[in-house]
């Protein structure tokens, strides 16, 4: 069977390119299959993680106004799916063309909507007022009417789905990757958080939570991997909240899985999320974990008070609080860290992988 992958980018350091190669390497080492990968403006470059030598990799290049990108976009994508000619094509992308793609697209092959985000999600912070509201309202309005337009939309959570009207929905969650024989000691005084400096991941919010935290415990620091080029201000932010001592921007490492071992504490303060992966990692290392209840992906994975714990959005004090009481008892740590390893089994790989498999047996001629 022949699938077709189009992304913009597998050579960063986001969930979206570390899920499609866990996914696609599974699928080329374990089935039958032929997968390409299609990005755009040498997104397949000098990749961050490992993908298989067997995938078969392909770039089109884009470039000027937002209407001649949508031209040269329809051209190169319908060239390249005649080209390949796959069986199935897989769409993973939340940008304005691929909302787009069934309307400029011309294909005969079932195109499948693959998303990676909350349909509210925003990249960047926006003034509250009536245009923006009005501009919001038909983004989230057209992204739903769009997800119609596919053979098949498939999210990763029950969650997930509830935001959209898809009668053709398809719930499919991201695996866990890591194959874990030890756990977290919990006894560092190291709080960690892995993601990347955009405004719908909350950093800001987490570096108000954690000068209140330090007042309780000045001892302990917080340690973010993520891109530390940013037009976020975030070093700033905790000069300002007289932080920077205990807060440390650090770069993305590959080796995630030692750094969450060496870790007592994964915080996530996101906006938005859809099925983060880094909770699935950090609680499969048997991390406990706390999360704002934000839409829609922490609440998929955390029981809250059993496995981790969940945050009314927004309510900063609350949130520093949970810290707080983590740090002071390495025993409740422990209890939920230990509730939180169960998770390793409801998403294993080769779980998920086959109910991929079934989905895809579905398209084969």
């Amino acid at each position: 069977m022949k699938i077709l992958y189009i992304t913009p980018k597998i050579n960063n350091e986001g969930g979206v390119a570390r899920v499609l190669s866990i996914k696609t390497n599974y699928i080329v080492e374990h089935f039958d299959y032929e997968i390409h990968i299609v990005t755009q403006n040498e997104g397949y470059a000098n990749t961050f993680y490992k993908y298989n030598p067997k995938l078969h990799l392909h770039d089109i290049t884009l470039k000027g106004n937002p209407f001649s990108f949508l031209r040269q976009y329809k051209k190169q994508i319908e060239r390249s799916i005649k080209t390949i000619n796959p069986e199935v094509v897989v769409l993973c992308d939340f940008g304005w063309k691929a909302f787009f793609f069934p309307f400029i697209i011309k294909t005969p092959k079932p195109v499948i909507f693959e998303a990676h985000a909350s349909k509210f999600n925003e990249p960047v912070e926006y003034k509250t007022n009536w245009f923006n509201q009005i501009t919001h309202h038909f983004k989230y309005f057209f992204r739903n009417y769009s997800i119609k337009k596919f053979d098949a939309f498939v999210v990763l959570s029950n969650e997930a789905l509830s935001e959209w009207n898809a009668k053709k929905g398809t719930v499919i969650p991201n695996p866990i990757w890591l194959n874990n024989t030890i756990s977290a000691a919990l006894e560092a005084k190291k709080v960690i958080v892995a993601t990347r400096y955009s405004y719908e991941k909350g950093l800001d919010r987490l570096l108000q939570i954690w000068s209140l935290v330090l007042v309780k415990h000045p001892d302990w620091v917080l340690e973010i991997y993520g891109k530390t080029e940013n037009d976020l201000a975030l070093e700033s932010l905790a000069q300002k909240l007289n932080i920077q001592h205990a807060v440390y921007f650090l770069s993305p490492v590959k080796n995630i899985e030692e750094k969450y071992l060496q870790s007592s504490i994964y915080a996530m303060a996101s906006r938005s999320e859809a099925f983060p992966m880094v909770l699935l990692e950090a609680m499969s290392c048997g991390l406990p974990v706390v999360a704002f209840d934000c839409p829609v992906g922490p609440r998929t994975l955390i029981k809250d008070n059993e496995n981790g714990f969940l945050i009314d959005d927004d309510n900063i004090k609350a949130y520093a609080n949970q810290l707080i009481s983590l740090m002071d008892s390495q025993e409740l740590r422990l209890k939920i860290g230990e509730k939180a390893k169960e998770i390793r089994t409801k998403y294993s790989l080769d779980i998920i992988m086959n109910q991929w498999h079934e989905f895809f047996l579905k398209y084969k001629k």
